[in-house]
């Protein structure tokens, strides 16, 4: 970065941050304040944060029932489950529960030792009211499969299904829990959770700045208030180099600036980039769109990409090197399986499997024909996401060897979503949740007229959805866990030995962290652009002093 540009970035960063504090109260003005670190004392520092991780955390949409905290990482609520460091589910609000050997009724007893961030005890009748209010919300909540909620014995919840539905454990360990008694027009802006935070001051595109909920039953976090940025990423950066901030989300491009005073920390996640590979031939649906690909929709194209690419040299090329390549969608999760095992790179094979399905180059033009079919098909990335598009453009880059043109484009991600079903996109994905297996493959997606991303390959495969429907039914998270699996490759069949898509990466995510900050153990982070470092932010703890 030259030096115009940063002292640019560092007069705008100083703008924006006085700007924010400019914005608060009288009361909450010390508080508020981002204070140069040359100005500070130690014990000024240590009990506060500034950070910025992404967009979104000031928008005063807090509420669960409407889909906040859906990815894992909201910080004023908890669960009647919560999501383990493995990755598995245990009890939080909840004591114990049980499954019916149907899997129609999941019963719960509830913790009578919980309070909400306003000193009122939680209720079982709040769960209910939960669980009502998020499944008539039309929200991205999905309870369709809830048949009612209801008190039983007191201290006990019982869900009644209509039909068995083994991913209900994600959906209630990942639904927080509102309280009847305080929720209101206005709850989503100042959420009375019981979460290990509770909002202190909230200015909309600005800043959000949280406290400890002293009622929270876990531990509770050692800072006096926390504040949420909301700056662009070369701010943010500019603003971490002045000392402004303690933690700061940035892209890979950015992970070898020299920051003084803090560290870049590295976390592997399940946040994997990848392209759907329409797996049908081209046709026209009853909206008149185009959907299925004549190129994808030949197996062996689909097989010669995957093996044939190299996926380090596109990490290498579109993330500065930082990224775990990945050859499947869930890598990282409990219910992935990575078999068969796959080693891509292999140009000679690829050709050689192409040339055997009939792609010959006949004009020498580099790209393979079949039947006066070009082995050409246009891809996008989003204008609003640079690693998308740079993921894009490096793939095209590497399948040229292979005798395959792909044109990568830049779109806006509702034209991405809108044609997906026709020209491939880079897609973002990553769960706590098994329910994005049969998401991914199940054929009830794959028809023509389908116009969600769920299956978006447009797959076929009557033994995957076998066993997709048996997961769906199991009572148990290790069976569904393991149908999971052989959904993916049993041997012989399997999404995976299809290739509907060419997954790249696990996305790294990168931060700089000031020295002495201590993330505690974090869980592998899901889909969130970064923003799930928050997990477990009131374990966070400093190790020494910064200065």
């Amino acid at each position: 970065m030259n030096t115009k540009k940063l002292t640019m970035l560092l007069f705008l960063s100083t703008v924006a941050l006085t700007t924010l504090t400019g914005c608060t109260s009288n009361t909450n003005k010390k508080e508020a304040s981002v204070t140069s670190a040359t100005e500070a004392s130690s014990s000024e520092i240590q009990d506060s944060l500034t950070i910025s991780v992404g967009s979104g955390f000031d928008d005063g949409n807090f509420d669960p029932c409407m889909g906040y905290g859906t990815y894992g990482y909201g910080l004023f609520h908890t669960s009647l489950l919560k999501i383990t460091t493995d990755v598995k589910t245990e009890c939080d609000l909840a004591t114990d529960y049980q499954v019916s050997e149907d899997g129609l009724i999941y019963t719960f007893t509830i913790r009578d030792d919980v309070k909400f961030s306003d000193g009122q005890g939680l209720k079982p009748e709040d769960v209910v009211f939960t669980f009502n209010t998020a499944k008539n919300s039309g929200s991205s909540v999905d309870l369709t499969m809830l048949e009612k909620a209801e008190v039983i014995d007191g201290n006990q919840v019982q869900f009644t299904l209509n039909k068995a539905y083994s991913p209900f454990t994600r959906t209630v360990a990942l639904l927080g829990i509102v309280p009847e008694h305080a929720y209101n027009d206005t709850y989503a802006s100042n959420p009375i959770g019981t979460g290990p935070f509770k909002v202190k001051q909230l200015d909309v595109g600005q800043q959000l700045i949280v406290e400890p909920n002293e009622y929270y039953y876990g531990t509770k976090s050692q800072f006096k208030q926390i504040t949420f940025l909301s700056i662009d990423e070369e701010t943010a950066l500019a603003a971490a180099k002045s000392g402004q901030l303690d933690l700061v989300m940035v892209n890979p491009e950015y992970a070898k600036e020299p920051v003084e005073g803090m560290h870049i920390e590295t976390i592997k996640t399940s946040d994997n980039r990848g392209f759907n590979l329409p797996c049908i031939p081209e046709t026209v649906n009853a909206a008149g769109e185009t959907v299925g690909n004549d190129v994808t929709s030949d197996p062996a194209v689909r097989r010669a990409l995957n093996i044939g690419i190299s996926r380090q040299e596109i990490i290498d090329n579109a993330l500065n090197g930082i990224g775990t390549p990945s050859w499947v969608r869930f890598e990282g999760l409990p219910w992935a399986n990575e078999e068969p095992g796959l080693t891509d790179g292999q140009v000679e094979e690829a050709k050689a499997l192409l040339e055997e399905a009939g792609w010959v180059d006949t004009d020498g033009d580099g790209i393979r024909e079949k039947n006066g079919l070009k082995c050409e098909f246009h891809i996008t990335g989003r204008t609003d996401d640079l690693q998308r598009y740079n993921l894009a453009v490096a793939l095209s880059e590497s399948a040229k060897p292979l005798g395959i043109n792909i044109i990568a484009d830049a779109l806006d991600w509702t034209t991405c979503k809108q044609i997906v079903r026709n020209v491939p996109t880079c897609i973002g994905t990553g769960d706590y949740s098994f329910i994005d297996v049969y998401n991914a493959f199940h054929s009830s997606f794959s028809g023509v007229d389908v116009v969600n991303l769920s299956n978006s390959a447009m797959y076929f495969n009557s033994t995957v959805d076998q066993y997709l429907e048996a997961m769906i039914a199991a009572t148990s998270e290790d069976e569904a866990i393991e149908l999971c699996k052989k959904a993916q490759y049993d041997g012989d069949t399997g999404a995976n030995v299809d290739f509907p898509y060419i997954w790249l990466v696990n996305i790294d995510h990168t931060y700089f962290v000031r020295d002495g900050l201590d993330l505690g153990t974090q869980r592998i982070h899901p889909h969130g652009h970064g923003a799930p470092v928050i997990q477990n932010l009131n374990e966070w703890t400093f190790t020494k002093d910064w200065r």
